[in-house]
């Protein structure tokens, strides 16, 4: 000011330092000093890229791949036993011996008959299941710092694991083991679904009244094995979804105002019979059948009549740190037992719907 020069005129030596900073990320020479000035990016002038961090929104929520397991619908599942090799049954059939096979007596016989019982044991297969969980020692302490738990991204991967293994014990068994599964036992009885008005055994190619046919029939079958038992009668189906769809989807006739599905539900023999019915869509029918047709499985879903074994739950059996590797190893371990089929006759397949 004293020396004439305004207060607001910047020294030119300095401007264009700065102007060659803007231009240049950052970082000028004037004289014999560095200039630096970490705000002047040289992306400024696209938008503030430098702050593009606390800028940008992220999402929380880690999205897992699409998979769904159904085997705790359409199955009982027996906890508990313990680690062991084998798990094991028992069934009972009676007999009366002696020629009088009615039991009818007069007075002086001498003949009387004697009932006899005979028992059979039945022995099922039990697999041990494990899987083991590696979490990197920095990788744990990086992601900790963004509020995320590795441990807990691959324990979710672990138990999806563990139950898509018991989805095919549960439909298919193992085929390398030698075992079945709800879809697959051939000791039950296996039919081909009966030709419509169209000379076709498929449920699109059928009218409403055709496919109730073909239910109806299965369940019958079922309940005349089961010696007209009502806990033989079967109360749960599984069906393809694109069979599915096509019962939920299409009306029973122009003018009405149910689906072919509630319609099935309302008119079977089993509900007449005070037994209702479930009917569910299972991707493991898809191909099931012989020659590789589409499946239907009636059966009745109680414990008495079909279940499996997981005699020890998925647990974490053990962790221990690993120095070579800077890690800490989990070990995860389980026992499931194979389909058991307790009687056959609630059971029946029918191919080609």
């Amino acid at each position: 000011m004293g020396n004439g020069v305004s207060f607001f005129t910047p020294n030119r030596a300095m401007y264009n330092a700065a102007n060659a900073a803007m231009s240049q990320g950052g970082r000028q020479v004037y004289g014999t000093s560095a200039f630096r000035g970490t705000a002047f990016d040289s992306a400024v002038s696209s938008g503030l890229a430098y702050i593009t961090g606390e800028l940008e929104k992220t999402d929380p929520k880690v999205r897992e791949p699409l998979s769904a397991t159904t085997w705790q619908r359409d199955i009982v599942a027996k906890t508990g036993g313990g680690w062991v090799e084998y798990t094991s049954t028992f069934d009972m059939d009676y007999g009366t011996t002696g020629p009088n096979d009615l039991s009818i007596v007069g007075t002086g016989t001498t003949t009387v008959p004697v009932m006899q019982v005979n028992t059979n044991k039945n022995i099922f297969k039990v697999f041990t299941w494990m899987h083991a969980m590696q979490i990197p020692f920095i990788d744990q302490a990086k992601l900790k710092q963004i509020g995320r738990s590795l441990e807990d991204l691959l324990n979710k991967g672990i138990r999806l694991n563990y139950n898509k293994t018991l989805d095919l014990n549960v439909y298919r068994g193992f085929e390398k083991l030698k075992t079945t599964g709800l879809l697959n036992d051939p000791n039950i009885v296996t039919t081909t679904a009966e030709k419509g008005a169209s000379g076709k055994t498929a449920w699109k190619d059928k009218t409403p009244d055709e496919i109730l046919d073909d239910i109806n029939q299965a369940i019958t079958a079922a309940w005349v094995a089961s010696e007209y038992d009502l806990d033989g009668m079967p109360n749960h189906i599984l069906i393809p979804p694109q069979q599915y769809t096509l019962l939920v989807t299409r009306k029973v006739s122009e003018a009405g105002n149910i689906s072919v599905l509630k319609y099935l539900e309302e008119n079977n023999i089993a509900n007449d019979q005070g037994r209702s019915i479930t009917i569910e869509p299972c991707r493991w029918c898809i191909g099931a059948g012989a020659g590789g047709l589409d499946r239907m499985l009636v059966y009745v879903n109680d414990e008495d009549k079909v279940n499996f074994d997981i005699t020890v739950p998925i647990t974490r059996a053990m962790t221990q740190p690993v120095v070579d590797k800077a890690a800490y190893l989990t070990l995860y371990a389980a026992q499931i037992g194979q389909v058991k089929f307790m009687y056959y006759q609630p059971a029946r397949y029918v191919d080609g719907i």
